[in-house]
């Protein structure tokens, strides 16, 4: 089994093509492979797996974790989604800058996002279920977010017409008001 990783325009963000086996009856890859991961530099031990699924337009994010920031691995494996990570690492030289992919059950891509990132991801196909793997627990207490309109990070969302977004989701601040920034602390990203 193999991957193809491929690097973006941020620094630890990678697009994971992962190598599909299919005939007729269907098809088999696998999305995840600690040792291939490793050799590749992608040290990650992820704890925890989620899945949510979502209806069409619904745009969840910009999220992170402030002191329990999380590296995730996300996929699609029903319909088709936008997904999108914006740098929040304040030492980073792409601070404020983003990286969007189309994830989706045909092309089985997978992305990579490092601690130290907003993400969030609005939907495109009729339903979508989206899985991730996380390399911390989450822990509601430190729940943070950013505007997902922030004009000053100007995401292109592949979007047209009105998005479903949770009370929450409506209330982030821009990033310039927000003032999150991700620093190394006792070893790990967190906020400073």
């Amino acid at each position: 089994m193999s991957f193809t990783f491929n690097k973006t325009d941020i620094e630890g963000v990678y697009i994971i093509d992962p190598q599909v086996f299919g005939d007729n009856r269907g098809y088999f890859y696998e999305t995840y492979q600690k040792d291939i991961f490793d050799a590749a530099g992608l040290k990650y031990d992820f704890v925890q797996a989620n899945e949510s699924k979502s209806h069409k337009g619904v745009l969840r994010g910009l999220h992170f974790q402030t002191r329990k920031p999380q590296a995730k691995l996300v996929r699609v494996t029903l319909g088709e989604v936008y997904d999108v990570a914006v740098d929040l690492r304040k030492d980073s030289p792409t601070y404020g800058k983003y990286v969007g992919v189309l994830l989706s059950e045909e092309n089985h891509r997978m992305f990579l996002i490092p601690r130290g990132f907003a993400h969030g991801f609005v939907v495109l196909s009729d339903i979508a279920k989206f899985e991730y793997q996380v390399d911390d627990v989450y822990d509601p207490g430190y729940e943070g977010g950013i505007m997902w309109n922030d004009p000053e990070i100007g995401i292109k969302w592949p979007y047209e017409g009105e998005l479903d977004l949770s009370p929450k989701d409506k209330l982030h601040p821009a990033l310039k008001d927000a003032k999150i920034a991700f620093g190394m602390k006792d070893g790990r990203y967190q906020v400073l």
